[in-house]
Protein backbone atom coordinates (compact mmCIF):
# COMPACT_ATOMS: atom_id res chain seq x y z
CA UNK A 1 0.00 0.00 0.00
CA UNK A 2 1.39 3.41 -0.92
CA UNK A 3 1.78 5.66 1.90
CA UNK A 4 0.37 8.93 2.28
CA UNK A 5 2.69 12.06 2.37
CA UNK A 6 2.49 14.85 4.38
CA UNK A 7 4.30 18.68 3.61
CA UNK A 8 6.08 19.78 6.45
CA UNK A 9 4.24 21.57 9.23
CA UNK A 10 4.02 25.42 8.69
CA UNK A 11 3.23 27.61 11.55
CA UNK A 12 2.52 31.47 11.82
CA UNK A 13 1.51 33.78 14.50
CA UNK A 14 -1.25 35.50 15.23
CA UNK A 15 -3.54 36.60 18.31
CA UNK A 16 -6.87 36.60 19.49
CA UNK A 17 -8.71 38.88 22.40
CA UNK A 18 -9.46 37.78 25.92
CA UNK A 19 -11.76 40.63 26.95
CA UNK A 20 -9.98 43.43 26.34
CA UNK A 21 -6.22 41.71 26.49
CA UNK A 22 -4.56 40.11 23.98
CA UNK A 23 -3.46 36.26 23.41
CA UNK A 24 -1.25 34.37 21.07
CA UNK A 25 -2.40 32.04 18.73
CA UNK A 26 -0.16 30.14 16.70
CA UNK A 27 -1.85 28.89 13.12
CA UNK A 28 -0.76 25.95 12.13
CA UNK A 29 -0.81 24.06 8.90
CA UNK A 30 -0.93 20.65 7.54
CA UNK A 31 -1.82 19.51 4.04
CA UNK A 32 -2.17 15.65 3.21
CA UNK A 33 -2.73 13.50 0.37
CA UNK A 34 -6.22 12.29 0.97
CA UNK A 35 -9.71 13.41 -0.22
CA UNK A 36 -9.77 17.27 -0.78
CA UNK A 37 -10.97 19.24 2.26
CA UNK A 38 -10.90 22.04 4.23
CA UNK A 39 -11.28 22.18 8.27
CA UNK A 40 -9.82 24.42 11.29
CA UNK A 41 -10.16 23.53 14.37
CA UNK A 42 -9.79 24.83 17.81
CA UNK A 43 -12.37 26.21 19.34
CA UNK A 44 -12.95 28.90 17.20
CA UNK A 45 -15.94 30.73 16.88
CA UNK A 46 -18.06 31.02 13.62
CA UNK A 47 -16.61 34.19 11.97
CA UNK A 48 -13.76 31.74 12.10
CA UNK A 49 -15.29 28.94 10.09
CA UNK A 50 -15.98 31.43 7.47
CA UNK A 51 -13.07 32.04 7.16
CA UNK A 52 -12.76 28.62 4.76
CA UNK A 53 -15.22 30.51 2.25
CA UNK A 54 -13.47 33.99 2.02
CA UNK A 55 -9.91 32.39 2.26
CA UNK A 56 -10.73 29.77 -0.62
CA UNK A 57 -12.23 32.65 -2.75
CA UNK A 58 -9.74 35.12 -2.04
CA UNK A 59 -6.87 33.12 -3.36
CA UNK A 60 -8.98 31.54 -6.45
CA UNK A 61 -10.15 34.71 -7.88
CA UNK A 62 -6.42 35.79 -8.10
CA UNK A 63 -5.14 32.71 -9.64
CA UNK A 64 -3.65 31.10 -6.44
CA UNK A 65 -3.08 27.45 -6.19
CA UNK A 66 -5.60 25.71 -4.01
CA UNK A 67 -4.32 22.33 -3.11
CA UNK A 68 -6.60 19.60 -3.75
CA UNK A 69 -5.62 17.93 -0.51
CA UNK A 70 -7.02 17.65 2.60
CA UNK A 71 -6.13 20.89 4.60
CA UNK A 72 -6.20 20.85 8.09
CA UNK A 73 -5.72 24.54 9.86
CA UNK A 74 -5.37 24.65 13.73
CA UNK A 75 -5.06 27.53 16.20
CA UNK A 76 -3.31 26.85 19.16
CA UNK A 77 -3.49 27.09 22.20
CA UNK A 78 -6.73 24.40 21.50
CA UNK A 79 -8.43 25.21 24.81
CA UNK A 80 -8.52 29.08 24.26
CA UNK A 81 -11.33 30.55 22.56
CA UNK A 82 -10.53 32.31 19.74
CA UNK A 83 -12.87 34.47 17.57
CA UNK A 84 -12.68 37.53 14.74
CA UNK A 85 -12.11 37.68 10.82
CA UNK A 86 -8.58 38.49 10.97
CA UNK A 87 -7.59 34.84 11.15
CA UNK A 88 -8.05 35.36 7.44
CA UNK A 89 -4.97 36.33 6.95
CA UNK A 90 -2.58 33.76 8.74
CA UNK A 91 -4.86 31.23 7.40
CA UNK A 92 -4.57 32.16 3.54
CA UNK A 93 -0.28 32.59 3.77
CA UNK A 94 -0.63 29.31 5.49
CA UNK A 95 -1.90 27.61 2.22
CA UNK A 96 -0.41 30.27 -0.08
CA UNK A 97 3.49 29.51 1.03
CA UNK A 98 2.52 25.76 1.78
CA UNK A 99 5.17 24.49 -0.98
CA UNK A 100 7.52 27.70 -0.12
CA UNK A 101 10.48 28.39 2.29
CA UNK A 102 9.17 31.51 3.38
CA UNK A 103 10.13 32.19 7.67
CA UNK A 104 7.11 34.45 8.93
CA UNK A 105 8.44 33.46 12.55
CA UNK A 106 8.86 37.20 13.65
CA UNK A 107 6.13 38.66 12.83
CA UNK A 108 2.88 38.34 14.46
CA UNK A 109 -0.35 38.63 11.45
CA UNK A 110 -3.35 39.78 11.22
CA UNK A 111 -5.77 40.42 8.64
CA UNK A 112 -9.56 40.17 6.94
CA UNK A 113 -9.88 39.01 3.81
CA UNK A 114 -12.28 40.04 0.84
CA UNK A 115 -13.69 37.71 -1.52
CA UNK A 116 -11.74 39.42 -4.15
CA UNK A 117 -8.16 39.49 -2.43
CA UNK A 118 -8.64 42.82 -0.73
CA UNK A 119 -7.10 43.02 2.69
CA UNK A 120 -9.67 44.59 5.65
CA UNK A 121 -9.30 46.40 9.10
CA UNK A 122 -11.02 44.67 12.07
CA UNK A 123 -12.06 46.12 15.66
CA UNK A 124 -9.54 43.63 17.07
CA UNK A 125 -6.58 44.46 15.16
CA UNK A 126 -5.65 47.69 17.17
CA UNK A 127 -6.29 46.37 20.27
CA UNK A 128 -4.48 43.26 19.69
CA UNK A 129 -1.29 45.05 19.07
CA UNK A 130 -1.62 47.67 21.18
CA UNK A 131 -1.94 44.69 24.13
CA UNK A 132 1.04 42.37 22.93
CA UNK A 133 3.26 45.00 21.51
CA UNK A 134 4.91 42.63 18.97
CA UNK A 135 8.36 43.72 17.45
CA UNK A 136 6.92 43.20 13.82
CA UNK A 137 3.51 43.18 12.41
CA UNK A 138 2.02 42.11 8.73
CA UNK A 139 -1.26 43.82 8.49
CA UNK A 140 -3.74 45.74 6.54
CA UNK A 141 -2.74 49.48 5.18
CA UNK A 142 -5.78 50.15 6.28
CA UNK A 143 -5.29 49.70 9.67
CA UNK A 144 -1.59 50.92 9.30
CA UNK A 145 -2.15 54.53 10.05
CA UNK A 146 -3.49 53.86 13.72
CA UNK A 147 -0.50 50.53 14.59
CA UNK A 148 2.05 53.09 13.52
CA UNK A 149 0.92 55.72 16.78
CA UNK A 150 1.79 52.81 19.42
CA UNK A 151 5.68 52.73 19.71
CA UNK A 152 8.93 50.32 18.93
CA UNK A 153 6.84 47.94 16.27
CA UNK A 154 7.85 47.43 12.55
CA UNK A 155 4.68 47.91 10.89
CA UNK A 156 4.27 46.07 7.41
CA UNK A 157 1.34 46.90 5.30
CA UNK A 158 -0.50 45.34 2.29
CA UNK A 159 -3.58 46.18 0.68
CA UNK A 160 -3.81 43.12 -1.09
CA UNK A 161 -3.56 39.19 -1.26
CA UNK A 162 -1.54 39.82 -4.44
CA UNK A 163 1.38 41.72 -2.87
CA UNK A 164 2.06 38.17 -1.15
CA UNK A 165 3.20 36.35 -4.54
CA UNK A 166 6.72 37.67 -4.12
CA UNK A 167 7.34 38.57 0.03
CA UNK A 168 9.28 41.85 -0.06
CA UNK A 169 7.74 43.55 3.00
CA UNK A 170 8.65 47.14 3.18
CA UNK A 171 8.47 49.13 6.47
CA UNK A 172 5.27 51.49 7.13
CA UNK A 173 6.50 55.19 7.85
CA UNK A 174 5.23 56.22 11.77
CA UNK A 175 3.39 58.79 12.28
CA UNK A 176 3.25 61.36 15.14
CA UNK A 177 0.33 63.10 17.26
CA UNK A 178 -0.10 66.54 15.62
CA UNK A 179 -1.92 68.17 19.00
CA UNK A 180 -0.62 70.55 21.29
CA UNK A 181 1.36 69.76 24.14
CA UNK A 182 3.22 70.26 27.16
CA UNK A 183 6.33 68.31 28.51
CA UNK A 184 6.58 67.40 31.74
CA UNK A 185 9.90 65.55 33.06
CA UNK A 186 10.62 65.36 28.93
CA UNK A 187 7.30 63.27 28.64
CA UNK A 188 4.75 64.84 26.13
CA UNK A 189 1.13 65.50 27.12
CA UNK A 190 -1.11 66.07 24.67
CA UNK A 191 -4.46 68.18 24.84
CA UNK A 192 -7.04 69.87 22.25
CA UNK A 193 -7.91 73.71 22.77
CA UNK A 194 -11.47 73.03 22.06
CA UNK A 195 -14.35 73.67 24.20
CA UNK A 196 -17.46 72.77 22.70
CA UNK A 197 -19.14 72.60 25.94
CA UNK A 198 -18.31 76.01 27.28
CA UNK A 199 -18.70 77.14 31.32
CA UNK A 200 -19.29 80.53 30.15
CA UNK A 201 -22.54 79.27 29.70
CA UNK A 202 -23.14 78.73 33.14
CA UNK A 203 -24.28 82.17 35.05
CA UNK A 204 -23.33 82.19 38.48
CA UNK A 205 -22.95 79.22 40.75
CA UNK A 206 -19.01 79.86 41.60
CA UNK A 207 -18.78 77.93 44.19
CA UNK A 208 -19.98 74.87 41.98
CA UNK A 209 -17.70 75.68 39.56
CA UNK A 210 -14.39 76.20 41.73
CA UNK A 211 -15.45 72.39 43.35
CA UNK A 212 -15.64 71.59 39.61
CA UNK A 213 -12.17 73.31 38.43
CA UNK A 214 -10.67 71.46 41.59
CA UNK A 215 -12.10 68.05 40.63
CA UNK A 216 -11.17 68.07 37.83
CA UNK A 217 -7.48 69.41 38.51
CA UNK A 218 -7.35 66.21 40.65
CA UNK A 219 -8.83 63.78 39.53
CA UNK A 220 -11.01 63.92 42.72
CA UNK A 221 -14.61 62.29 42.54
CA UNK A 222 -17.13 64.69 43.11
CA UNK A 223 -21.17 65.21 43.91
CA UNK A 224 -22.85 67.92 43.08
CA UNK A 225 -26.91 68.00 44.83
CA UNK A 226 -29.22 71.05 44.00
CA UNK A 227 -32.59 70.93 43.27
CA UNK A 228 -33.42 70.73 39.63
CA UNK A 229 -32.19 73.49 37.10
CA UNK A 230 -29.61 74.92 38.97
CA UNK A 231 -27.19 73.88 36.47
CA UNK A 232 -25.84 70.09 38.18
CA UNK A 233 -25.32 68.28 34.77
CA UNK A 234 -24.66 71.71 33.05
CA UNK A 235 -21.31 71.62 34.73
CA UNK A 236 -20.66 68.07 35.20
CA UNK A 237 -20.92 67.86 31.70
CA UNK A 238 -18.50 70.61 30.67
CA UNK A 239 -15.78 69.19 33.16
CA UNK A 240 -14.81 67.13 30.15
CA UNK A 241 -13.49 69.95 28.12
CA UNK A 242 -10.92 70.97 31.34
CA UNK A 243 -10.01 67.52 32.13
CA UNK A 244 -5.79 67.30 32.35
CA UNK A 245 -3.59 66.83 29.50
CA UNK A 246 -3.18 63.03 28.17
CA UNK A 247 0.20 61.31 27.44
CA UNK A 248 0.48 58.87 24.52
CA UNK A 249 -0.06 55.53 26.66
CA UNK A 250 -3.78 57.06 27.93
CA UNK A 251 -4.82 58.29 24.86
CA UNK A 252 -3.55 54.52 23.03
CA UNK A 253 -5.75 52.97 25.85
CA UNK A 254 -8.75 54.87 25.11
CA UNK A 255 -8.43 53.99 21.79
CA UNK A 256 -8.05 50.78 22.35
CA UNK A 257 -11.63 50.61 24.27
CA UNK A 258 -13.06 53.09 21.43
CA UNK A 259 -12.20 50.68 18.59
CA UNK A 260 -13.58 47.21 20.72
CA UNK A 261 -16.67 49.01 21.16
CA UNK A 262 -16.67 49.72 17.23
CA UNK A 263 -15.87 53.70 17.21
CA UNK A 264 -13.86 55.48 14.78
CA UNK A 265 -9.63 55.27 16.26
CA UNK A 266 -8.90 59.50 15.47
CA UNK A 267 -5.97 59.91 18.89
CA UNK A 268 -8.00 63.04 19.82
CA UNK A 269 -6.71 63.73 23.25
CA UNK A 270 -9.84 64.39 24.90
CA UNK A 271 -10.70 62.05 27.82
CA UNK A 272 -13.78 59.72 27.67
CA UNK A 273 -17.13 60.66 29.06
CA UNK A 274 -19.74 58.43 30.07
CA UNK A 275 -23.33 58.83 31.18
CA UNK A 276 -24.92 55.79 31.54
CA UNK A 277 -28.94 56.35 32.08
CA UNK A 278 -30.09 55.08 35.91
CA UNK A 279 -31.94 52.53 34.73
CA UNK A 280 -28.58 50.70 33.94
CA UNK A 281 -28.03 47.13 35.30
CA UNK A 282 -25.12 46.23 37.54
CA UNK A 283 -23.69 44.15 34.20
CA UNK A 284 -24.14 47.82 31.88
CA UNK A 285 -22.06 48.81 34.35
CA UNK A 286 -19.10 46.35 35.01
CA UNK A 287 -19.25 44.13 32.55
CA UNK A 288 -20.42 40.52 32.80
CA UNK A 289 -22.28 38.12 30.53
CA UNK A 290 -23.59 34.72 30.91
CA UNK A 291 -21.30 32.91 28.52
CA UNK A 292 -17.87 35.46 28.58
CA UNK A 293 -17.09 38.14 31.10
CA UNK A 294 -17.67 41.35 28.81
CA UNK A 295 -16.24 44.98 29.63
CA UNK A 296 -19.09 48.03 30.88
CA UNK A 297 -19.60 51.67 31.26
CA UNK A 298 -17.02 51.59 33.30
CA UNK A 299 -14.14 50.76 31.47
CA UNK A 300 -15.15 52.56 29.12
CA UNK A 301 -14.94 55.55 31.46
CA UNK A 302 -10.74 55.06 31.86
CA UNK A 303 -8.66 57.58 32.31
CA UNK A 304 -12.34 60.04 31.90
CA UNK A 305 -15.50 60.97 33.32
CA UNK A 306 -17.98 58.42 35.04
CA UNK A 307 -21.37 60.68 35.30
CA UNK A 308 -24.52 59.26 37.25
CA UNK A 309 -27.09 61.76 36.96
CA UNK A 310 -30.02 61.08 39.43
CA UNK A 311 -27.71 59.17 41.46
CA UNK A 312 -30.01 57.74 44.24
CA UNK A 313 -32.50 56.20 41.45
CA UNK A 314 -29.15 53.94 40.46
CA UNK A 315 -29.76 50.26 41.75
CA UNK A 316 -28.69 49.23 45.02
CA UNK A 317 -26.38 46.62 43.97
CA UNK A 318 -25.04 49.00 41.16
CA UNK A 319 -24.51 51.49 43.69
CA UNK A 320 -22.64 49.48 46.49
CA UNK A 321 -19.97 47.80 43.89
CA UNK A 322 -18.83 51.37 42.80
CA UNK A 323 -17.31 51.17 45.84
CA UNK A 324 -14.33 48.85 45.32
CA UNK A 325 -13.76 50.19 41.66
CA UNK A 326 -13.13 53.92 43.13
CA UNK A 327 -10.77 52.64 45.68
CA UNK A 328 -8.83 49.85 44.04
CA UNK A 329 -8.84 51.59 40.44
CA UNK A 330 -9.67 47.86 39.03
CA UNK A 331 -12.58 45.94 38.49
CA UNK A 332 -11.76 41.40 38.35
CA UNK A 333 -15.06 39.80 36.29
CA UNK A 334 -15.15 36.34 37.24
CA UNK A 335 -17.59 33.58 34.75
CA UNK A 336 -16.48 29.94 34.89
CA UNK A 337 -15.37 30.23 30.72
CA UNK A 338 -13.10 33.49 31.36
CA UNK A 339 -11.82 35.96 34.33
CA UNK A 340 -11.24 39.54 33.07
CA UNK A 341 -9.28 42.27 34.95
CA UNK A 342 -9.63 45.99 33.93
CA UNK A 343 -8.39 49.39 35.28
CA UNK A 344 -11.08 51.24 36.15
CA UNK A 345 -9.20 54.82 36.45
CA UNK A 346 -11.64 57.14 36.38
CA UNK A 347 -13.34 60.69 37.83
CA UNK A 348 -16.30 59.78 39.52
CA UNK A 349 -18.73 62.72 39.20
CA UNK A 350 -22.50 62.43 40.41
CA UNK A 351 -26.03 64.33 40.67
CA UNK A 352 -28.44 64.22 42.82
CA UNK A 353 -31.94 66.11 43.64
CA UNK A 354 -32.37 67.61 47.77
CA UNK A 355 -35.30 65.02 47.53
CA UNK A 356 -37.76 62.88 45.31
CA UNK A 357 -39.55 66.04 44.38
CA UNK A 358 -36.64 67.83 44.06
CA UNK A 359 -37.90 70.66 46.01
CA UNK A 360 -36.45 70.89 49.09
CA UNK A 361 -33.85 73.73 48.50
CA UNK A 362 -35.81 75.68 46.65
CA UNK A 363 -36.78 79.62 47.75
CA UNK A 364 -39.70 79.91 45.43
CA UNK A 365 -41.46 76.06 45.33
CA UNK A 366 -42.78 73.89 47.85
CA UNK A 367 -41.24 70.44 48.86
CA UNK A 368 -44.13 68.10 48.64
CA UNK A 369 -41.88 65.61 50.54
CA UNK A 370 -42.27 63.54 53.95
CA UNK A 371 -39.49 63.92 56.54
CA UNK A 372 -39.13 59.98 55.93
CA UNK A 373 -39.48 59.99 51.84
CA UNK A 374 -37.12 62.35 52.09
CA UNK A 375 -34.72 60.28 54.90
CA UNK A 376 -35.61 56.68 52.42
CA UNK A 377 -34.02 59.00 49.07
CA UNK A 378 -30.69 59.95 51.03
CA UNK A 379 -30.19 56.23 52.28
CA UNK A 380 -30.19 54.42 48.91
CA UNK A 381 -26.11 55.99 49.10
CA UNK A 382 -24.41 53.80 52.28
CA UNK A 383 -21.77 55.94 54.08
CA UNK A 384 -18.55 53.71 52.78
CA UNK A 385 -19.93 55.22 49.11
CA UNK A 386 -20.09 59.07 50.09
CA UNK A 387 -16.88 58.21 51.70
CA UNK A 388 -15.23 57.72 48.42
CA UNK A 389 -16.12 60.96 46.99
CA UNK A 390 -13.79 63.28 47.67
CA UNK A 391 -15.90 66.71 46.65
CA UNK A 392 -19.56 67.67 47.88
CA UNK A 393 -21.53 70.85 46.72
CA UNK A 394 -24.61 71.76 47.55
CA UNK A 395 -25.89 73.88 44.79
CA UNK A 396 -28.37 76.48 45.19
CA UNK A 397 -30.37 78.82 43.06
CA UNK A 398 -28.18 82.61 43.36
CA UNK A 399 -28.86 85.89 41.48
CA UNK A 400 -25.20 86.50 40.32
CA UNK A 401 -23.96 87.08 37.01
CA UNK A 402 -20.53 86.09 37.08
CA UNK A 403 -19.18 83.58 34.48
CA UNK A 404 -15.67 82.28 33.40
CA UNK A 405 -15.07 80.34 29.95
CA UNK A 406 -13.82 76.76 30.09
CA UNK A 407 -10.35 77.71 28.34
CA UNK A 408 -9.55 80.41 31.57
CA UNK A 409 -10.35 77.52 33.60
CA UNK A 410 -7.84 74.93 31.68
CA UNK A 411 -4.98 77.50 31.89
CA UNK A 412 -5.50 76.62 36.11
CA UNK A 413 -6.11 73.33 35.82
CA UNK A 414 -2.57 72.63 33.33
CA UNK A 415 -0.84 74.75 36.01
CA UNK A 416 -2.10 72.05 38.74
CA UNK A 417 -0.92 69.36 36.32
CA UNK A 418 2.19 70.46 36.43
CA UNK A 419 2.70 71.22 39.52
CA UNK A 420 1.73 67.53 39.70
CA UNK A 421 4.43 66.14 37.63
CA UNK A 422 1.72 64.69 35.46
CA UNK A 423 0.01 62.54 38.17
CA UNK A 424 -3.32 63.11 39.58
CA UNK A 425 -3.26 63.95 43.48
CA UNK A 426 -6.84 61.38 43.99
CA UNK A 427 -3.91 58.51 42.85
CA UNK A 428 -1.74 59.24 45.67
CA UNK A 429 -0.39 56.56 47.96
CA UNK A 430 -1.49 56.12 51.15
CA UNK A 431 1.91 56.64 52.74
CA UNK A 432 2.93 59.76 50.61
CA UNK A 433 3.58 62.77 53.04
CA UNK A 434 2.16 66.23 52.75
CA UNK A 435 3.89 68.91 52.86
CA UNK A 436 1.60 71.22 55.56
CA UNK A 437 2.61 74.73 57.27
CA UNK A 438 1.61 74.32 61.33
CA UNK A 439 -0.88 76.28 61.05
CA UNK A 440 -2.15 73.81 58.79
CA UNK A 441 -1.80 70.61 61.00
CA UNK A 442 -3.05 72.70 63.78
CA UNK A 443 -6.62 73.26 61.97
CA UNK A 444 -6.47 69.46 60.44
CA UNK A 445 -6.04 68.13 63.89
CA UNK A 446 -9.28 70.22 64.88
CA UNK A 447 -11.01 68.58 61.91
CA UNK A 448 -10.04 65.37 62.92
CA UNK A 449 -11.42 66.05 66.11
CA UNK A 450 -14.91 68.02 65.81
CA UNK A 451 -15.70 65.79 62.35
CA UNK A 452 -14.45 62.33 63.77
CA UNK A 453 -12.73 61.64 60.59
CA UNK A 454 -12.05 58.19 59.55
CA UNK A 455 -8.43 57.64 58.00
CA UNK A 456 -9.82 57.44 54.64
CA UNK A 457 -12.04 60.81 55.20
CA UNK A 458 -8.48 62.70 56.46
CA UNK A 459 -6.37 61.52 53.52
CA UNK A 460 -9.44 62.50 51.10
CA UNK A 461 -8.83 66.01 52.93
CA UNK A 462 -5.32 66.26 52.23
CA UNK A 463 -5.41 65.25 48.68
CA UNK A 464 -8.07 68.06 48.10
CA UNK A 465 -5.99 70.26 49.71
CA UNK A 466 -2.90 69.50 47.83
CA UNK A 467 -5.06 70.12 44.61
CA UNK A 468 -6.28 73.47 45.70
CA UNK A 469 -2.44 74.75 46.80
CA UNK A 470 -1.29 72.84 42.85
CA UNK A 471 -3.85 75.21 42.16
CA UNK A 472 -2.25 78.17 43.29
CA UNK A 473 1.30 77.70 41.77
CA UNK A 474 2.39 75.80 45.45
CA UNK A 475 3.34 72.24 46.81
CA UNK A 476 3.07 73.03 50.38
CA UNK A 477 -0.51 73.23 52.14
CA UNK A 478 -1.74 76.46 54.26
CA UNK A 479 -4.51 76.38 56.72
CA UNK A 480 -6.58 78.32 54.03
CA UNK A 481 -6.36 75.07 51.93
CA UNK A 482 -7.47 73.04 54.64
CA UNK A 483 -10.73 75.35 55.03
CA UNK A 484 -11.69 75.43 51.22
CA UNK A 485 -11.16 71.34 51.42
CA UNK A 486 -13.37 70.99 54.39
CA UNK A 487 -16.24 73.20 52.79
CA UNK A 488 -15.87 71.14 50.16
CA UNK A 489 -16.53 68.04 52.05
CA UNK A 490 -19.75 65.92 52.94
CA UNK A 491 -21.00 66.48 56.68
Amino acid sequence: MEKTSKTKTKKINSATLEGFNAKKVEVESSFTKALPGFSIVGLTSQSIQESKERVKSALLNNDFEFPPLKITISLSPADLKKEGSHFDLPIALSILYHKKDINLDDFLVLGELGLDGTLKDTNAIFPIILSLKPKKVIIPLESAAKVSKIPGIEIYAFSHLKEFEEFKPKEFKKSELHYDSIKIDGKKYYYVNEFKEDFIDVIGQNEAKEAALISAAGFHNILLEGSPGVGKSMIISRMRYILPPMSLEEILEVEKYNSLEGKVVTFKPLRPFRAPHYSSTKAAIFGGGSRGAKIGEIAFANKGILFFDELPYFQKDVLENLRLPLQDKKVLISRVNSKIEYETDILFAAAMNPCPCGNLLSPVKECRCTDLEIRRYKNRISEPLYDRIEIYHQMTEDDAKDTISSEELFEKVLIAFEMQKGKFNANLEENYKFNLENEAVEILNKAKRSFALSRRSEFNLLKVSKTIANLDKRNKIKKADILKALRFRKR
